[in-house]
């Protein structure tokens, strides 16, 4: 059986139990456990180690307990959002350039410990609705700078990457962007089923 972990913030925590790993949330990770599972019931053990609020030193923090430990064979991480939006609030994110070099030193230990394990980069994304319109041409613009780090971080390691935000994007033209992100930042549940597909989608090519 092999092991798929999703790591990274609220975006992958969606409420998720601390205590039983069976329990997913209400996002993707529990939409990509549904859909692998049906299609091949017992081959993968899926794990939930996303925690609501984290920036990438806090992944980082956690590097032996809540990866390298876990020995995953595939893992997925999507940060970047809280790097951005904790600066605005309490003058407490991560700025791009210190975003890159602590996750760089993430991928690097981690490539070390677990030489073989299958990693997803996912972009981070922001659409302004009520939690981000206020300040949105900054929220954007400095989403996007983490955006181009993670991309680099995926390339510099010859990783996978799952784009987003362009995708996003294409789909407020459908419905208004509180439809698919709440409240710009975190998921509706039709949110959660489009970056499930993309998830499968880039999974199937690993």
């Amino acid at each position: 059986m092999k092991t798929i972990l999703f790591q990274g913030d609220s975006i992958t925590d969606a409420g998720r139990s601390y205590e039983d790993n069976n329990n997913l949330g209400g996002g993707y990770p529990a939409l990509v456990k549904a859909a692998l599972g049906f299609e091949n019931p017992g081959e993968y053990e899926f794990i939930n180690r996303g925690i609501s609020g984290n920036r990438i030193v806090d992944v980082y923090a956690r590097i032996k307990r809540d990866i390298i430990n876990l020995k995953p064979d595939v893992m997925s991480i999507l940060i970047g959002i809280n790097d951005v939006w904790h600066e605005f609030g309490a003058q407490n994110g991560v700025d791009a350039d210190k975003f890159f070099k602590i996750y760089s030193m993430l991928i690097e230990e981690i490539k070390e410990a677990l030489p073989n394990i299958k990693i997803m980069i996912m972009e981070p994304f922001v659409l302004s609705a009520s939690a981000t319109e206020g300040n949105y041409a900054q929220f954007r613009t400095e989403t996007e700078k983490r955006a181009e780090k993670a991309k680099a971080i995926a390339e510099k390691y010859n990783l996978t990457f799952i784009p987003l935000q362009e995708k996003f994007d294409e789909l407020t033209n459908q419905a208004e962007p509180s439809y698919w992100l709440g409240d710009g930042v975190h998921p509706t549940p039709m949110g959660h089923e489009f970056i499930k597909r993309e998830w499968i989608k880039v999974f199937n090519t690993l």
